[in-house]
């Protein structure tokens, strides 16, 4: 899983009380907004950018001016204000306005400036093509399933850093990077280091060692929840979404991780 980092810094980061942005996206104060539209990119923007590089084989320059573009176009035309929850999944709505985005860029003659003048994002697209040549998309593309999965894998991104941030905040810093070295760094190699080997590396009884890991999985759990939370548009959503996602129903009393 790998790290991203949104439009603006993490002391930025909307909203503290861990509300729907789907909902604030049509918030009546701009601010508001505008601070939702901040969480959305950069929840979004690396499966955006990697559909447009595989399935509407846009090259990387094109597929970076409508990456940003989209998000644009989004904000000013008030685009993620009309997503019905009732109709389909967020991430389905997103792509499917995406298509549409993408199939009316292709129609175009020349390439047109959208937005109203504003600001490019930053955005690390050097670290989504990255993705892309270690991960790729398989022969058999199916669109639907190859967004939700990069969907996944940049929700899992962000909410590592949250952790990471997390740890940093409560002096568990062990914790982190147990977690790190165990559970990230250790899915991508040929074999995990044991909890004996991490036990030696981090000088704490091998008991330790599982409990810490046990936490830190805990705390991510429910980081990757609050992040769920804020990306979707109704408790039903929520829920079907937290089960693809993790495989738990946060409403039932015996889910760990819960949110309130």
């Amino acid at each position: 899983m790998d790290s991203d980092a949104g439009p603006r810094g993490s002391g930025d980061r909307f909203p503290l009380t861990r509300r729907s942005i789907v909902a604030a996206a049509g918030d009546a104060d701009p601010e508001v907004r505008r601070q939702a539209w901040d969480v959305l990119v950069a929840s979004y923007w690396r499966p955006v950018y990697k559909v447009l590089r595989v399935r509407w084989r846009l090259d990387r320059e094109d597929a970076e001016d409508t990456t940003q573009e989209f998000f644009a176009s989004a904000l000013v035309k008030g685009t993620f204000e009309r997503y019905d929850s009732t109709k389909a999944r967020f991430r389905t709505y997103l792509r499917t306005c995406l298509d549409g985005f993408a199939a009316n860029e292709r129609k175009a003659a020349r390439r047109l400036k959208r937005g109203g003048g504003q600001a490019a994002i930053s955005l690390d697209f050097e670290g989504a093509e990255e993705e892309l040549r270690r991960y790729g998309a398989g022969e058999e593309l199916d669109v639907e399933e190859y967004f939700h999965r990069e969907w996944v894998r940049s929700l899992f991104g962000l909410a590592v850093e949250d952790l990471r941030r997390w740890s940093e905040a409560t002096g568990k810093t062990v914790h982190f990077r147990l977690f790190e070295r165990y559970d990230l760094e250790g899915s991508d190699a040929p074999e995990r280091p044991t909890y004996a080997e991490l036990a030696v590396e981090t000088r704490l009884p091998a008991t330790q060692v599982t409990n810490y890991l046990a936490a830190a999985r805990r705390e991510f759990r429910r980081l990757v929840l609050e992040r769920l939370k804020e990306l979707t548009g109704s408790e039903r959503e929520f829920r079907d979404e937290a089960r693809l996602v993790l495989g738990i129903d946060p409403g039932s009393p015996a889910s760990p991780g819960g949110v309130a």
